[in-house]
């Protein structure tokens, strides 16, 4: 796969189990839960390509041939074809589905059912070519700029950098005053500290960090003594699928107000 200057890859961790998420994780991997119709995974490739990075690495495990089939299938289901029934099964594809207008390009690879996502990174070491890549999670969304993080990772000059976002608390917050009085009662508020919500961008260094075993947060707290760990600040649209609450929260997010959607 020729990589440009433009189109550094993407690895995406596809290869978790889900099982806050069974209700949907049972039979499909996390990254293949559906928002409006389409993977979650889908959703996350194009936030990338909006930006025109086409370029994906799918660290797989968990289910990952839910993951293959649908992106070796899915343009069948979504065109128009005409099928040959004979001996060779020529297909003929009449009218194109929304798949092939993608123009991803997408190395799937085999990472092991339970294997830890930092060690997944370590083993798509043979794939880097360039001195950049990009790291997310497979079940985050967010309306982030993706040239702005490249811009100001390359001016931090850091062999990483983690995008913080602020997270949506899952219980109402309760403020008093002096005498313990309840002044407010706020419903699942955005905090305001950060957590690292993926879109990472890392140099090839990071492999020198990188051990068997690891968890991400493992190599880039390794970073951190070094000096060599920076934070992006996005202080959008950002959201993570965990739960089946937060499946129900997308879906209906998905119908009247996508943010994330930057793509037409």
């Amino acid at each position: 796969m020729k990589i440009s200057n433009k189109n550094i890859p993407t690895i995406i961790l596809c290869g978790g189990m889900g099982t806050r998420l069974k209700e949907e994780t049972e039979f499909k991997p996390k990254p293949m839960v559906e928002i409006g119709g389409k993977p979650i995974l889908w959703h996350i490739m194009k936030i990338y390509a909006h930006y025109g990075y086409r370029n994906f690495l799918l660290a797989l495990g968990h289910k990952g041939d839910c993951i293959k089939d649908y992106f070796l299938k899915q343009k069948y289901y979504e065109a128009d074809f005409l099928l040959n029934t004979g001996r060779e099964k020529d297909i003929s594809i009449l009218k194109n589905g929304a798949l092939d207008k993608e123009n991803f390009n997408i190395i799937f690879a085999e990472t092991g059912l339970e294997t830890p996502h930092g060690e997944r990174v370590l083993m798509l070491k043979k794939y880097i070519k360039d001195d950049l890549f990009m790291v997310t999670y497979g079940d985050g969304v967010a309306d982030i700029d993706i040239n702005k993080l490249i811009k100001y990772h390359k001016e931090k000059g850091k062999i990483a950098t983690i995008t913080g976002v602020h997270p949506v608390s899952r219980w109402g917050l309760v403020n008093v005053d002096e005498n313990n009085l309840v002044t407010k009662l706020d419903q699942k508020p955005m905090l305001y500290d950060y957590v690292n919500g993926g879109f990472m961008v890392f140099n090839k260094k990071i492999f020198n960090f990188l051990k068997k075993g690891d968890m991400i947060e493992d190599t880039l707290a390794r970073l951190i003594p070094q000096k060599q760990l920076a934070l992006y600040k996005h202080e959008g649209f950002w959201y993570g699928m965990d739960t089946y609450r937060d499946f129900l929260f997308l879906n209906k997010l998905w119908e009247k107000d996508p943010k994330w959607k930057l793509w037409q």
